[in-house]
Order: C-alpha cells, then structure tokens, then sequence
C-alpha cells in the first residue's frame, strides 16, 4: 500500500522578513558601518595629531635650549657637559621629552639621557642644521625609534656663526602609547553611539512595523496595485477627504460622478471642488449621512459618508452610487403608471357614456344619442390628430397623450399650442424627453389643480397667456359677452405646452400653468434639489435643468403677470447636441 507523500510544511523561515525587520537589519548594519568608520577616521587622526603635536614640542624644546644664554656660556667653557648635562636633563624633565641632546659641530654629545653615551656621536642628521636650517625627522637612535628636531645653536644670536646643535625627541612608543588612551576613550564612545543607534533604530522600527503591520516589501507592493487595480475597477465613486476637508483619494469612479476633469483635485478643499451646495454641504457634515439622493452636474447620485476618528477627526470616507438611470426608469414607470390610470379612468368614462347612449336610445332620443357620441368622440379625436400632426416622435406624441389624459383625470385642461411643430429629433435620448417634458408637465398639472383663477374672463385669459401661446380666446356672445361654456373654461385649471424646434438646430418647451405662481424669488430655488409644494420634497424640477445642461442647454422659469408660471427648456439637437 502506497502512503501519500506528505507535503512540505511552510515554516515561518521561509516567509521573507518583513520591512520593519529589513529595514532594521539594514540600519543597525548602517549605523555600524558608520561608527566604525568614524572610529578609524579618528584614530588615524588622533595618531597624525599625535605626531604632529611632538613635533611640535620637540622643536620648542630645541629652540629654547638654543637660545639659553647658559647654553651659550656652557658652549664656549673648557668642559661643557660638567654644566650642560645637568641643564638638559632638568629641561627633558619638565618638558616631557625623551631626550635632550647638546652636541658640538662634529656630532659629539655633551648631554644624553645615559651618561655612558656622552662623547660618543650623535645617531641621525645634522647636515640641514648645519647649514642652518631647523628640520625634523623619525629616525632610530640609541633610545629607539623617536620623533626628533635638530636646531643650531649660534653665536651672538640670529645670523652668527654655528657654535652647536640642540637635538630633543620623543620616542615613537610614548606617542603610540598616548594615541592608544584615546583609542580606548574613542572606542568607548563609539560603543556608546552604537547602542544609543541600535536602540533608536529598535523603537523605530517597532512603530514601523506596527504600521505595515508586519508585512514585508514585496507584500506591501502587491498590496497598493491591488489598491490602485481595486480604485479603478469599481464603478461606485470612492472619495476620501483629510481632516481639513481636503481631497485625500477620488477613483475614476468618483471623478465621473462628480464631474471633476482637472487632473489636480487631490489637495484641493471640498468647497474649492465647484459642487452643488447641497452636496458641498454633505460632504462638509460631521455626522454620518446614509443614502442621501444629490444632485451633481451630470449625475444623480447616492451618497453615504462615514467620518474616521481615532482621537480627533481623521477625514471622512464617502461613496457615491450612480441612480440617474435608476431615476429615469423611475419617471418611465411613473408615466407608464399614469398612462395605465389614465387606461382605466377613460375605460370607466367610456362605459358611462355608452351607458348614456344606449340610454338615449332606449327612451327614443336617438338624435341626442348621435350628438352626445359624436361631440365626445370629435374631442378625443382632435387632440390626438392635434399631437400626432404636430409632434412626429412617437416617444413625446404618446407623451402628451398621456399626461393629457392623466390631466383630464385631475380636472385640468392639457393644450398643445398650434404653432407646436416638432420631426424626428436625433442626438436627444428619448429617456431624456421624458425626463424634460414628463416632470414639466407633472409640476404645472400640480400647480393648475391646487387653485383655479377668479375674474372674469378677459382676465383670466390675460393671466393665463392662452392668446399669446396661440390658443383660441374666449369667444364673444353677438352682444358683446363671453359664452359661459368659455367663461367656465378660462376659469378652468389649464396646462399650455408649446414644443418647436428651430432650424433643426435647438428644441424648445415651454410649459404654462395658471396656478399659484412661484414664490417671491422663485426663479432659481425652484431648480434646487428639494423644492416643492408637497411635503416631503422633490427632484423633478432639479433634473429636468441638470438634464438640459448635460445636453448644453438651459432651463429657466418665469413668473407671469397675472399668476401662474412658465418654464422654458432650450436644448441643442441634431450634430451639436451633447450627450
């Protein structure tokens, strides 16, 4: 029976070390290296100093004894090293010297450390003193090797003539001896500055690796491609801000959502970023926000942000999700639910005024059976040859039948204007049609059923604008009055919509309500995120301009005379619309 082989168990070892442990390693190695360095830079130089600083003793030493006036005295006696070996043994003594040697012209001592060697010649050079020259030199003599400075000694003083030399000297021991002291205090400092480093580089180090959390190079490494591959695949956007409100990461994702092209948006503060105030606000707070639907240039977007403590404030994370297609399909499903009531409400109407025609008939009025179905069946049939005629789009012909229908059903009125004319639009998503339109629609239908117009009929036509959008003014009685029929109807809740396109180059809507008007100020707040006249808020009117800006163009809104409102989108089309 074969046994499986058993597999190779990973130890610990073979794991690299991490970069706290190399980085460690490397400077407990540098801080070595640099202190022994320091350590063989200073003895080489405390040995050249050392030298130095004998020479330079040894010549003062010879050019004092030069210059004494019983040297002198000495020099010129019958025995001269019955007084000058005393002399120079007492000069070596205080001095410090090894020796101190007093010599004539020949080369013959008269002093010596051993008096043995009195008479004898002098060991080294003295040919540069005897042409008057002071001069230095390492040579060994009877004492060893020594340091020396050998100077004349001259008659009468500077310029006279050469009676003697002076030699003194210390040995090369003494000199090695003294750099060996230094060399032990050096060393002991450097030992010193070699723990003190290794203890610093421990403490650091142990920060580090707590930071890196023991990770080594190689893993840190894959770890930030991984950072960078995960920040440029996700489409959610990822924005992280610093303590100060400063932009400390964005992915692409975040860069789209929020329309930041420039290049250089890390750094920046939030409010220099150029966002809507709603959403600079959001990113500014310091309580968490949690699926809060914003408004950015191009996007509708969901945000979340999370703030970081440790302490203090550290920054804030915040994530972005992209609802504006979400949005979209949303105000599809509404206007695919009106058209739906709106199904079901003319199913029910047109049952009751079968009813009434069976009805008729039954009691033997067909002539008021005729005339009933008839007037019902030519309105229904006016407005939709009336749309179809002027707007050939299928998507914004069903549209306004839709929404006029949906309009009927709340009591107001839906008119299209007869100088409405639109083809076939290309370069404008037929989604963003409905976005335009349908939410314009939906605010002035709300508008119209809050509150009808009180005044007679001259004034109602002037408040509402019928005459000057093209619609047909109350008719006059052949007295002079205005009909009833057209006094209730200029009383009437009433939607007027206007759609043109001009020379194929721009399209524009404009949608009349004669309800309430806008509040005093109203022009621009009625764009902002939030604004409306039901509790609660919308987004309608806050999309419908940020849909007309990502195509270039602009909507605006106006309060007319008389009351009511009127909202104008102008969108380019065709070659130089941008999507």
């Amino acid at each position: 029976m074969r046994h499986p082989r058993p597999r190779p168990r990973t130890s610990a070892r073979s794991r690299p070390r991490s970069l706290a442990g190399q980085l460690f390693a490397m400077q407990v190695v540098l801080v070595a290296v640099v202190v022994a360095g320091c350590a063989v830079f200073a003895y080489l130089s405390g040995r050249s100093q050392a030298r130095d600083a004998a020479t330079h003793r040894a010549r003062a030493t010879t050019q004092a004894v030069a210059d004494s006036p019983s040297v002198h005295e000495a020099v010129r006696s019958a025995h001269p090293s019955a007084r000058l070996q005393p002399y120079a043994e007492r000069v070596r003594r205080d001095t410090g010297v090894t020796f101190v040697t007093i010599m004539d012209t020949k080369g013959r001592r008269w002093t010596h450390p051993d008096p043995d060697r009195i008479g004898e010649r002098f060991v080294g050079h003295i040919g540069p003193a005897l042409k008057g020259r002071t001069f230095d030199e390492t040579y060994t003599g009877t004492l060893g090797a020594s340091v020396r400075v050998v100077t004349p000694v001259r008659e009468g003083g500077p310029g006279g003539r050469i009676v003697a030399l002076v030699s003194a000297g210390i040995a090369v021991d003494t000199i090695s001896r003294q750099v060996s002291e230094q060399l032990t205090a050096l060393l002991a400092v450097a030992g010193g500055a070699l723990a003190l480093g290794g203890v610093g580089t421990y403490v650091i180090n142990a920060r580090l690796r707590r930071h890196t959390h023991g990770m080594n190079a190689a893993e840190l490494s894959r770890m930030h491609d991984y950072h960078q591959a995960t920040l440029h695949a996700v489409r959610e956007g990822l924005l992280m801000l610093d303590g100060q409100r400063r932009v400390a990461l964005v992915n692409d994702g975040a860069r789209e959502l929020l329309g930041l092209r420039d290049a250089s948006v890390i750094g920046r503060e939030v409010t220099a970023l150029g966002l809507p105030r709603a959403l600079t606000g959001a990113l500014l707070a310091s309580e968490p926000r949690v699926d809060e639907v914003h408004l950015s240039a191009e996007h509708v977007v969901v945000l979340n942000t999370s703030p970081v403590h440790d302490g203090g404030r550290r920054g804030t994370v915040v994530t972005l999700r992209d609802h504006t297609e979400l949005q979209a399909l949303t105000g599809e499903l509404d206007s695919v639910r009106g058209f739906a009531e709106a199904l079901r409400s003319q199913a029910h109407e047109a049952a009751n005024r079968l009813h009434t025609v069976v009805s008729l008939i039954e009691l033997g009025r067909t002539r008021e059976a005729v005339s009933f179905a008839t007037e019902e069946l030519e309105l229904a049939q006016a407005l939709t040859d009336h749309v179809v005629t002027a707007v050939s789009e299928p998507v914004l012909a069903a549209l306004l039948l839709g929404k006029a229908a949906q309009a009927n059903e709340r009591g107001v009125e839906l008119a299209l204007t007869p100088d409405s004319h639109v083809d076939d639009i290309t370069g404008l998503p037929p989604r963003d049609l409905v976005t335009v339109l349908g939410n314009l629609i939906d605010n002035a239908v709300e508008a119209a059923a809050a509150t009808g117009l009180p005044g007679d009929g001259a004034e109602v036509a002037a408040a509402t604008g019928l005459p000057r959008d093209g619609a047909e003014a109350p008719a006059a009685t052949p007295e002079g009055g205005v009909r009833p029929q057209d006094r209730a109807r200029a009383h009437s809740p009433r939607v007027t919509v206007a759609i043109q396109r001009s020379r194929g180059e721009e399209l524009s809507v404009r949608v009349t309500d004669n309800g309430p008007g806008l509040p005093p100020g109203g022009e621009e707040t009625v764009f902002e995120r939030g604004w409306s006249t039901k509790a609660g808020g919308g987004i309608g009117l806050a999309l419908v301009r940020q849909t007309a800006r990502r195509h270039g163009g602009e909507a605006t809104a106006t309060q007319l005379p008389g009351g009511g409102a009127e909202f104008t989108v102008h969108v380019p089309t065709g070659q130089e619309a941008g999507a």
